[in-house]
């Protein structure tokens, strides 16, 4: 199959692909819902080695810079609570942590989540988090310009390998909530 972007040797629908991806990824895949088909999400095998951004670009193809995501989890804290969210942005743009993502947790302070606590709590490696198979409990931040777009690059759950989900399949994602100004270029 080939992908719908980028130029990779191998592409799969996700289905198709689920020993490739962790476990939490693997099963949001086999109980996917929504509008878009979840053998319209493909898995493509990439290089570790290639994983950094300009590297993976001048890889995989240039015209993925403007149509890859990244996911990062956030912690935003009230009093003695503290809430876990991930959010969604284009690659091009920084997350807007003491702004957008404050004031829609509700929280006093908000700031990346620790390493280990990313990937403890969503059971996935650390630069390969995405925002398919997160806990259901959270809150899920997706700027427009993701869902924008016909298909996205994302994580895998892994460091080896990316998925390529339709836009408009993140804002059907379990507590997706879209965002005007949450990726500031």
């Amino acid at each position: 199959m080939d992908a719908p972007l980028g130029h990779f040797d191998h592409a799969t629908p996700a289905p198709d692909a689920l020993d490739e991806l962790t476990r939490p990824v693997a099963d949001a895949v086999r109980h996917w819902s929504g509008s878009v088909p979840a053998e319209q999400i493909v898995y493509v095998d990439t290089d570790p080695r290639w994983a950094d951004t300009a590297v993976f670009v001048e890889h995989y193809g240039r015209e993925l810079l403007e149509r890859s995501a990244n996911c990062v989890v956030v912690a935003g804290r009230r009093g003695g609570e503290t809430t876990l969210a991930a959010c969604v942005v284009l690659s091009t743009a920084r997350v807007d942590v003491n702004g957008v993502v404050r004031r829609q947790l509700g929280a006093r302070k908000a700031s990346f989540a620790s390493m280990d606590t990313a990937t403890g709590e969503t059971g996935m490696e650390y630069g390969g988090i995405t925002p398919l198979g997160l806990p259901a409990d959270w809150p899920l931040l997706v700027d427009p310009a993701v869902v924008d777009l016909p298909y996205v690059l994302v994580g895998s759950g892994r460091r080896r390998g990316k998925l390529l989900v339709p836009g408009k399949a993140f804002a059907e994602l379990p507590g997706a909530v879209v965002l005007e100004g949450l990726g500031v270029a």
